[in-house]
């Protein structure tokens, strides 16, 4: 009779899994979306960290933590996929050719600026990109971003801050380009 018990509540277990990652799913693509920017990627790379998560559903100690873990394995597979991606230039260029209305300079000086400010966010360390993706990026705040990464809100504050500053050093060649024009 034990092990009928231990079957059911391991039934019970997987069921309520598989639940938490079906409410979850959107929030696996916008973590991926934020790195990869290109939805058929981010889609492929989310249903992959929910299939890594299914599989490793029992390293998860804390239920509670459940988002904060999935948001970490989708990091980590999209940050994969991108170092492995060589295609995502070229669709850039061609995402920027698909602009209505825009002459060959606005074409190319959008094309140019796009790909600095995400080079600039690219070159952020992983913690600091992730903050950045979570906050900024799809529009987390600060107390959920802390819960999401599983750090206290003063570190999230401190890094967002960090990043601000990198990114601002890193673009400010928009700013004097804008005020020459």
């Amino acid at each position: 009779m034990a092990s009928l018990v231990q079957v059911s509540g391991d039934d019970a277990l997987a069921r309520e899994f598989e639940e938490r990652l079906q409410d979850s799913s959107s929030l696996a693509f916008r973590v991926a979306y934020g790195v990869l920017r290109q939805r058929q990627d981010a889609e492929d790379v989310a249903q992959e960290a929910l299939a890594r998560a299914f599989q490793r559903r029992a390293s998860l100690r804390d239920r509670e933590r459940f988002r904060a873990w999935l948001v970490r394995i989708t990091w980590r597979a999209a940050l994969d996929r991108r170092r492995a991606d060589t295609r995502r230039l070229r669709r850039d260029v061609a995402a920027v050719a698909d602009e209505p209305k825009a002459t060959a300079e606005d074409l190319a000086i959008g094309r140019e600026r796009r790909q600095r400010v995400w080079e600039a966010v690219d070159a952020l360390s992983d913690k600091l990109r992730l903050i950045v993706v979570l906050s900024a990026i799809e529009g987390h705040d600060t107390r959920e971003v802390a819960r999401l990464v599983g750090v206290s809100e003063g570190t999230v504050k401190s890094r967002m801050h960090r990043a601000r500053q990198e990114l601002a050093r890193a673009l400010r060649w928009m700013t004097s380009e804008e005020t020459t024009r």
